[in-house]
């Protein structure tokens, strides 16, 4: 890593190099300077000079740079930017004596032959003689620099420029004639501030090593302890069928809500459980989780997970009030108030389904999204005709039961209601 002063010294090394390229050249009296294109227009000049244009993110370390700090605020490794260094080099002379030309061809010769820039040619070239020079000279401070000491060495790289990008650099000089250049790009320059210095972490007391097989659990199916196709409510039992299914600690996960199955009805092919209490009726996510027992003590962590099995939870209607009866007509208006289990959410969208148990007649009654959490919901049913009905609750799609869930019931399994009657 290298501290604030590696641009400078990059340009600095590249100015060094490009003046051997320069007397390697055959133009004589070829100066390399370091001006802004317009500058070194003004001074007529021949020779080659070296523009630092544009400065860039290097892709390829973006993501180098983690977090410096720990969560207590505490340095835990220096703050580093990486750079891509962009040269314009413009070759100035006689044209008439081709001097630009061989000015670029030998430039572009020594750089294509050596294009790393080496510690020790920039320890030989700027750090030792600025470090040697009085105050006066105006590069001393390039003794200061630390650039050998990166990592990764600087590389120089010829840019395939088209003529519209060189059309809009040059138009930012716009009384500067276009010299004949090349575009260079030196990468990678790494900066880190020299004012902050990491604290050590703590010491490894006890290194822990954790190996262990890839065994994410597979759920292919899920239906009710009482048989499958019927219907699943609060306070049943569910069984989940699939593969890898036991963990080391097996939880199972849904509509957000964990729940730990007894561990002697937990196989690798099927687990038997109580659904999670809190689950709202409609539709809800299931997975099964492992968790993974690491540290020391023993500390649950997370391991694998399943995939998402939509389970849908069906309201059970736990009463029904009739109130508000009106006629007109021979037709009937009412309210029914419906206890629920579980309790209606807000947000919910509910609905009343009659159906005749006798003869055909079906009537279907919504309200708006509940504005807050209630364990029951006055729905309001007009032009009812007179009979007997069976009585529905459909909350978020999910529909209320009409058989017997009692398995020790001599009617179980067979369509008892809840009815009501009209009037």
């Amino acid at each position: 890593m290298s501290n604030h002063l590696a641009v400078a010294t990059v340009t600095a090394a590249l100015q060094q190099r490009l003046i051997r390229a320069a007397a390697a050249s055959g133009v004589s009296n070829a100066f390399v300077t370091t001006d802004r294109p317009d500058q070194r227009e003004k001074d007529k000049k021949k020779g080659v000079n070296i523009f630092l244009y544009q400065v860039t993110a290097n892709p390829q370390y973006r993501n180098a740079d983690l977090p410096a700090r720990r969560s207590d605020g505490s340095l835990r490794q220096k703050p580093q930017v990486v750079l891509d260094l962009h040269y314009l080099i413009t070759f100035h002379g006689e044209d008439k004596t081709l001097e630009p030309q061989r000015l670029l061809g030998a430039v572009v010769s020594n750089l294509n032959a050596r294009p790393l820039l080496t510690s020790k040619e920039i320890k030989d070239n700027v750090i030792t003689p600025a470090a040697s020079a009085p105050d006066s000279d105006p590069r001393h401070f390039l003794g200061q620099s630390d650039l050998p000491g990166q990592a990764e060495q600087v590389r120089f790289i010829l840019e395939s420029v088209s003529q519209d990008e060189l059309t809009r650099l040059w138009s930012l000089y716009a009384q500067t004639p276009a010299s004949l250049g090349v575009v260079y790009r030196a990468a990678v320059v790494i900066i880190e501030p020299a004012d902050l210095t990491p604290k050590p972490s703590l010491p490894v007391r006890e290194p822990l090593l954790y190996v262990r097989p890839f065994a994410e659990p597979l759920v292919e199916k899920v239906y009710s302890l009482l048989g499958e196709g019927m219907p699943l409510v609060a306070g049943a039992e569910l069984v989940i069928e699939g593969q890898n299914l036991r963990g080391e600690v097996t939880r199972i996960v849904m509509g957000g809500l964990e729940a730990s199955p007894p561990s002697g009805q937990v196989t690798p092919t099927r687990i038997q459980a109580a659904l999670p209490a809190g689950l709202k009726a409609g539709l809800n996510g299931l997975q099964v989780v492992h968790k993974l027992l690491m540290g020391s003590p023993p500390a649950e962590h997370r391991g694998f997970e399943s995939n998402v099995v939509g389970v849908v939870l069906q309201p059970v209607i736990g009463g029904i009030v009739k109130s508000g009866v009106a006629a007109s007509g021979g037709l009937f208006s009412f309210t029914l108030t419906i206890t629920a289990q579980p309790q209606l959410r807000e947000g919910q969208r509910v609905a009343l389904l009659l159906n005749r148990t006798a003869g055909a007649g079906e009537f279907a009654f919504s309200i708006p999204p509940l504005a807050a959490d209630s364990p029951s919901a006055a729905i309001k049913a007009e032009k009812v005709p007179a009979g007997e009905y069976y009585v529905r609750l459909q909350v978020d799609g999910a529909e209320s039961p009409l058989i017997d869930l009692n398995p020790v019931s001599p009617t179980f399994g067979q369509m008892t209601g809840p009815k009501v009657v009209i009037p």
